[in-house]
């Protein structure tokens, strides 16, 4: 008889490691998904100037439409890349078509800014200073959100896979989640603040 309760007692105790196992990876999932809603926060706000930094430029630079042209269309391409992203925040190939997207939109916006200041008039106009600065507050903001999500992604994934959760990880399905990571070219220009002079 006392060896069965032993037996139950060990049992018990293995059922509520495991168990602590598990929700700590729940937990750890579900906290990089919640640091992926903030660089969602980040980004939307972040589109939703882009429109009136182009309808501000476009009365000072109509022969730069090209310009213009290419800012909007990889704004419309970074977006798509966040609605895949937030579908599955994580999924290795959703993170590398945001982060694609994300870079052709920094080159765009950076191309934007640097003709900008061949113009004057543009410079000194009240709503582009002042857009150019609410812009320039956003990818600080958006680094900073970047930053906290891969921290949690590389807790999460260090969490599945040590001994002995990569174990129940396995078993349960906790698939690795990956960085929002800029490419290497790019990476030192995206990870500066931009510089806007007026």
């Amino acid at each position: 008889m006392v060896s069965v309760l032993i037996f139950l007692a060990v049992l018990a105790l293995i059922g509520f490691w495991l168990m602590g196992m598990y929700n700590g990876l729940v937990t750890a999932r579900n906290f990089f998904k919640n640091q992926f809603a903030q660089i969602d926060v980040q980004l939307q706000r972040r589109f939703d100037l882009i429109p009136n930094l182009v309808e501000t430029a476009k009365a000072y630079m109509s022969h730069e439409r090209e310009t213009l042209e290419a800012v909007i269309a990889a704004r419309s391409a970074a977006q798509s890349g966040l609605a895949a992203a937030k579908a599955n925040p994580g999924d290795p190939q959703a993170m590398a078509q945001l982060a694609a997207a994300q870079n052709q939109l920094n080159t765009g916006l950076g191309r934007l800014l640097a003709v900008a200041e061949a113009y004057p008039d543009l410079k000194a106009n009240q709503n582009m200073m002042q857009l150019t600065e609410e812009l320039t507050s956003t990818e600080n903001k958006v680094a900073f959100a970047r930053q906290a999500y891969n921290d949690a992604v590389t807790t999460y994934n260090n969490k599945r896979e040590v001994f002995p959760s990569s174990l129940v990880a396995g078993m349960f399905g906790f698939a690795p989640a990956a960085l929002l990571d800029v490419d290497e070219d790019k990476r030192a220009e995206v990870r500066a603040a931009p510089k806007v002079s007026f």
